[in-house]
């Protein structure tokens, strides 16, 4: 995973509309190639932090490299923008570290064919966007890592977020 982490930052091409949510500098950036086109800061993660591996439940932000798959906008954060988490490399390392039994694993990759996304009711849990504060607390999101696993941002850069990105966009957190 450190490696793909490493990798991912690299613009797949100079027109790449992507995002980059950096947990150590609590900032999300979004490039189009190499060039910033907004930056937000502080985001906030889940209360357990963010980790490369992620259960149901710990309330931790996943590491990875990610694709937006969905926009909720009657979301109660203002604007959820789903990623598709537990991705096929989650599923293996779960499986690797005893997480996830064969029978999971078989499970996960038979419903990711047949619905072309991650099944969201696994032991590694799911529901893993980036989304606005909504009608939430201010102090507390300027003062505190709050979500069950999520980034969160304000609900102004949610909207603007929401204006520059995709289904599809490219999404890694580190």
């Amino acid at each position: 995973m450190e490696d793909l982490l490493r990798r991912a930052i690299v613009p797949t091409s100079i027109g790449e509309v992507w995002v980059l949510i950096d947990n150590q500098q609590s900032n999300l950036t979004v490039y189009q190639g190499n060039v910033e086109l907004a930056r937000f800061a502080p985001i906030r993660f889940g209360r357990g932090g963010a980790d490369l591996q992620r259960v149901m439940g710990d309330r931790t932000t996943p590491l990875g490299e990610f694709h937006v798959n969905r926009f909720n906008y009657d979301s109660k954060f203002d604007i959820f923008i789903g990623l598709d988490y537990p991705t096929p490399l989650h599923a293996r390392m779960a499986l690797e570290s005893g997480v996830y039994t064969e029978y999971d694993y078989d499970a996960y990759f038979d419903y990711y064919r047949r619905h072309q996304s991650p099944p969201q009711d696994t032991v590694l849990g799911g529901y893993i966007g980036i989304h606005g504060v909504g009608e939430g607390d201010m102090n507390i999101h300027r003062n505190l890592n709050w979500t069950d696993g999520c980034v969160a941002v304000t609900n102004q850069e949610i909207e603007q977020l929401a204006s520059l990105i995709g289904v599809g966009t490219r999404v890694v957190i580190r």
